[in-house]
Order: C-alpha cells, then structure tokens, then sequence
C-alpha cells in the first residue's frame, strides 16, 4: 500500500463511528446502511485529493458523508412506512444496559422520522460539533444552526414521548 492509502485507511479507521452514524440515520436495513458506508468511503477516497486543510478533517468527511447520503437518498424511490423503520446496532454502539440501549433505539427511530437535513443537524450535534462547523456543513448561519437545533430538541422530546 502506498503512503497516501496508508494515510487514508486510518483516517477511515479513526472516523468510522461518524460514517456509521450518516450510514445508519440515512437507511432503514442493515444491508443498505454497508452499501451506504461502502458508497461514503468511496467518495471520501475520491475526493480525498481535493482536501485542502481549510476545514477540519471531520468537518470536511461530514460533508462529503452527508452530501452521499442525502443524493443516495434522493435517487430511492422506494419510500418506508416509519413503523417500518428497523434499528440495526454495530457492536461499537451497544451497550450493557437494557433501558439505556431502548433509549437509544427510540432516539434513532424519531431522528429517523426527521427530513434529512434536520437529521444532519441533530447527528452532528450529538457528535459534539460546534455550531460553527454545523452550519458550515449544511451552508447556513451559525444562528440558524442554533435556532433549528432548539426547536428540533423540542420536537424529538415529543416525538420520543409519543413513541416510547
């Protein structure tokens, strides 16, 4: 392997957890979210010359992840009943406790339910990322990114109290 597929291995290694969230937020089977997390490295390897620096490198693999998913996405013409909607858990995410592992399962279930830039939003921002690099992501104001998020807790408290 050369240097440059050295490099990129790891970084893939290092970030995996960020594309198996898009992966899992943006598909409704197992199989279709490998397929998508296959279709995100991809992309990342093929845009990965294009990376300059002027964004952190997370930053720059949620764009391109995102931006992979949400055209994937747009192309399905296949369209899922929510009640439909199955939650598949890698062995990174699971964890011992029962009721914490439910929790999870319901948050998943009504991110999903979510239109997919909201989906973006609410991901990113349990990743921790600043408002800053949301909004640089999604191309809209940091204000706008903490406005959409306030409003969208509020909708995922009632969401997930109306389906727990």
């Amino acid at each position: 392997m050369s240097s440059k597929e050295n490099v990129f291995s790891q970084l893939i290694k290092d970030n995996q957890g960020l594309i198996i969230k898009v992966s899992r937020l943006y598909t409704n089977t197992l199989e279709d979210e490998q397929d998508l997390f296959q279709e995100i490295v991809l992309q990342l390897w093929r845009s990965y010359d294009t990376f300059k620096g002027d964004s952190k490198i997370s930053t720059w693999m949620y764009r391109v992840a995102l931006n992979t998913a949400i055209t994937l996405f747009r192309k399905k013409t296949k369209s899922l009943q929510t009640d439909e909607l199955q939650d598949y858990h890698h062995k990174d995410f699971v964890e011992d406790n029962e009721e914490k592992q439910q929790q999870i399962s319901l948050l998943y279930k009504v991110i999903k339910m979510l239109p997919k830039v909201e989906r973006a939003i609410v991901m990113m921002y349990l990743d921790d990322l600043p408002y800053r690099d949301i909004a640089e992501n999604l191309g809209i104001s940091e204000v706008n990114a903490r406005v959409k998020m306030n409003r969208l807790k509020k909708t995922l408290k009632e969401l997930m109290e109306k389906h727990a």
